[in-house]
């Protein structure tokens, strides 16, 4: 069974006047459309972007987050051989200097004492610059500048849950990201054939208490630019997925839902991803790390099991050709928000 999801092809304001779901902005978009007009629901207006970044050697993720009443900020890195993981989480409570964007692309800067982290857009590439003093005891310095084709599609879509409950998530996949992540002495560079960069930009009237899953990778595969992200559990019901594949830049939409099968007391046992009814999606992911990340401070309590593994398995396309997908590294989770 297929949602039948409406494709948006030109700028449309997220809000109407009175700050609820503008009907018109509900469903789907090849390029980032949606204007993030949030305004009122005060303690419920939930904005980030977030960044991963796959290199070749280093995972490196940056997030600037607003939740309304604070901003979270957070930065981490896994280097997969070694295994060596570290997670630096800031919070600024009421965090009025934080200014999130209303649109996709736009820029996101935010600077204390203890990091800075700026997402600056321009002329097409994001430059991604993080500077931590003190990062597991060392200087850290992200310099990352991640190239967004002219020609590729992005998800971009309204998930509705009511006029006062609803999302925007942008998913922007198998961007070319080169530069270097310094930690300490040791230096990674990020070679633009083979690195790639996922944005996760999300503006929202969430409810007090939220769960979903979330998978993605992008990697070169066969030669190819692929991008998977799969969404489950927070748009169930609603008539829209968050679900694509992107294979050299062209998004195939996936209109129906995926069910996430995964042992909660072992996230790192294999977990299936599948489609509801029919075979169109049959992925098993295998976990080589697991990020625990808890927050509970105040009225924020989060919980967050992302994983990091490899993707295995086929997706058919609607020109009923399969793509294969063998060894693609990418990121699975489950996140629980009381928020």
């Amino acid at each position: 069974m297929q949602h039948i999801e409406r494709e948006i092809m030109g700028p449309v304001p997220l809000c109407d006047g009175k700050g609820q779901l503008n009907p018109e902005a509900i469903g789907f978009a090849r390029r980032p459309f949606i204007q993030s007009n949030l305004k009122g629901h005060f303690m419920r207006k939930k904005k980030w972007n977030y960044w991963c970044v796959y290199g070749e050697d280093l995972l490196f993720s940056a997030t600037i987050s607003h939740l309304d009443y604070a901003a979270v900020c957070f930065v981490y890195i896994l280097d997969y051989e070694t295994q060596r993981f570290y997670e630096k989480v800031v919070t600024i409570p009421v965090g009025r200097k934080v200014k999130m964007p209303e649109e996709v692309l736009d820029s996101v800067k935010v600077s204390t004492d203890s990091f800075s982290i700026q997402f600056i857009h321009i002329q097409g590439e994001t430059h991604l610059s993080v500077t931590i003093p003190d990062f597991d005891n060392e200087v850290l310095h992200a310099d990352l500048h991640i190239t967004h084709p002219p020609e590729d599609d992005s998800l971009n879509v309204v998930i509705p849950k009511s006029r006062d409950v609803f999302q925007f998530t942008a998913k922007h996949h198998i961007l070319p990201t080169g530069g270097f992540v310094k930690i300490g002495d040791k230096r990674y560079d990020f070679n633009p054939d083979y690195s790639f960069a996922v944005l996760d930009y999300g503006r929202g009237i969430w409810p007090r208490e939220a769960e979903w899953n979330w998978a993605m990778a992008s990697q070169r595969s066969g030669g190819r630019r692929i991008g998977l992200n799969f969404g489950g559990k927070w748009t169930d019901g609603t008539g829209l997925t968050e679900n694509a594949v992107f294979v050299d830049g062209i998004m195939t939409k996936i209109h129906e839902d995926v069910i996430f099968t995964y042992d909660a007391d072992n996230f790192m046992l294999p977990w299936q991803i599948k489609t509801k009814f029919t075979d169109r999606v049959q992925l098993t992911f295998t976990p080589f790390f697991e990020r625990v990340a808890q927050t509970n401070i105040r009225i924020i309590r989060t919980d967050v099991h992302q994983l990091v593994g490899y993707f295995n398995g086929r997706i058919k396309l609607y020109d009923d050709s399969i793509l294969y997908v063998r060894q693609m590294l990418g990121c699975t989770e489950e996140h629980k928000a009381k928020w």
